[in-house]
């Protein structure tokens, strides 16, 4: 959820793997081909793995950071690119433990190595760098990156921050596996994605080691950093990691225990919760102004309510497990998980679905909400704007009044399980919807998401 909580077509692919003599060598492409971020991303490789070391000490405000990326490349590459933003100072980079050439520009750091890597052959990349990382101010006006705050670092990358703070293929088609090893003072606790795998104490400085097994989008990884209480236990059948800011203590003593029900019935209507542990960050940084659902571990700016939990925890299907294509595709991630919670406030007796749809469909045929069609907002400022939520959202709604309660819920176990850990595109849902349900559903779907006006009931 990127959306304030005050108001509360052709994706990079790639290509089949062909002999490296029918290629000749060429240059990765700068951008994934993101019509909304078309420098985010790069071309010519696919990421496999980021083994993050990272040090940091809030009172200089100084990162160092060692990024060891496994990758391979999908055409003959005579050089390729890496999102850094060059705020921060690279140091050295290693190709398969040789020194490579690299220069930095804007945000991207380009590599050339001694000589053409083949298309087909896995690579390692080793980028030694550090600085004061800066955040992002995105389209909409949002923070975004590494943000800083009063103890700390309150880390949210959606849609751009990832460069501001280590060397990576920025884009959400380029899924990866992590791990973290960041090393904090001891009065700070470092908390990431995945699982905990150790925490060990040195003189006055401490370093966390963080594993996350399942593939993840960059926008979804976060590093947070503060004067935390963590806690890691088991709540009904999960492990479940958080990590509450010291002055938001009194408030948050049940955060963990209220993870479960939520996961229990959206499991019940989704299929299994799809990673190993799961969680949140509670950080006191009400100059953010929006939650954010990183992988396994949603991250908060103040104690999150039901409604906005539930939200962050929807999305660990819809948008974490199965991640757009585009930019352009967020109603898949916003409009599920607003659809979710209009679903748990409907289970626990507080407002029925139909009542959330019909206060949302309330609105005027003049007002501008209906002049933003959710499939394409029409730039990137509009990423998280109502329209992507709210109407994204109905749009669920009218496909379950169209094809039933059967169908409908067939169709989002589907989605989940056919996509986990994967991308898909809105396309690609309306393709599953008439398939499960057998319905023609053209007019609906043109209605809903692909044309301005308020559709008729």
């Amino acid at each position: 959820m990127k959306r304030l909580l005050a108001l509360a077509a052709a994706a990079f692919i790639s290509l089949p793997l062909t002999p490296a003599i029918a290629q000749e060598a060429q240059p990765g492409t700068p951008g994934a081909g993101d019509p909304y971020f078309p420098d985010q991303g790069n071309g010519g490789y696919d990421a496999g793995h980021y083994d993050l070391t990272l040090g940091y000490d809030p009172g200089p405000d100084r990162l160092a950071g060692v990024a060891r990326i496994s990758a391979r490349a999908t055409q003959a590459l005579s050089r390729f690119d890496l999102d850094l933003v060059s705020t921060l100072s690279v140091r050295s980079v290693t190709l398969d433990g040789r020194p490579a050439t690299f220069s930095q520009s804007g945000s991207e750091l380009v590599i050339t190595p001694r000589s053409t890597l083949p298309a087909g052959r896995d690579f390692s990349v080793i980028v030694q760098y550090d600085g004061k990382p800066e955040h992002v101010v995105d389209p909409d006006g949002s923070m975004d990156g590494w943000i800083r705050t009063n103890d700390g670092v309150f880390n949210a990358n959606e849609p751009q921050g990832a460069m501001t703070w280590y060397p990576g293929n920025h884009h959400m088609t380029d899924k990866a596996t992590y791990r973290f090893t960041v090393t904090v003072p001891r009065s700070r606790v470092a908390v990431a994605n995945g699982d905990l795998v150790s925490k060990v104490t040195k003189d006055e400085r401490t370093t966390y080691v963080w594993n996350s097994r399942e593939p993840m989008a960059s926008y979804l990884v976060t590093v947070s950093i503060g004067k935390f209480q963590l806690t890691d236990t088991r709540v009904g059948g999960y492990r479940v990691i958080t990590a509450v800011d010291s002055k938001l203590a009194d408030s948050a003593k049940n955060f963990a225990e209220r993870h479960a029900p939520v996961l229990d019935y959206f499991s019940s209507l989704f299929g299994p919760y799809p990673f190993s542990s799961t969680g949140g960050i509670a950080d006191d940084a009400p100059e953010v102004g929006y939650a954010l659902e990183s992988q396994s571990r949603p991250i908060y700016p103040h104690v999150p309510s039901e409604s906005l939990l539930a939200h962050e925890l929807a999305h660990q299907w819809f948008g974490d497990s199965v991640t757009p294509t585009l930019w352009r595709d967020i109603w898949l991630n916003e409009g599920f998980a607003t659809y979710a919670q209009w679903l748990w406030a409907d289970k626990q007796g507080t407002r029925t679905v139909q009542s959330s749809f019909d206060a949302a469909y309330a609105r005027a045929a003049d007002d501008e909400f209906w002049q933003t069609p959710p499939a394409d907002p029409g730039g990137p400022a509009n990423l998280f704007h109502d329209p992507v939520y709210d109407r994204g959202a109905m749009t669920l709604h009218a496909l379950r009044r169209t094809v039933g309660d059967e169908s409908f819920f067939k169709i989002l176990r589907t989605w989940a399980s056919e996509h986990k850990y994967g991308n898909a595109d809105t396309a690609a849902f309306i393709a599953l919807s008439e398939r499960v349900s057998g319905k023609q559903l053209d007019a609906l779907f043109d209605a809903w998401l692909f044309k301005p006006g308020k559709p008729s009931l």
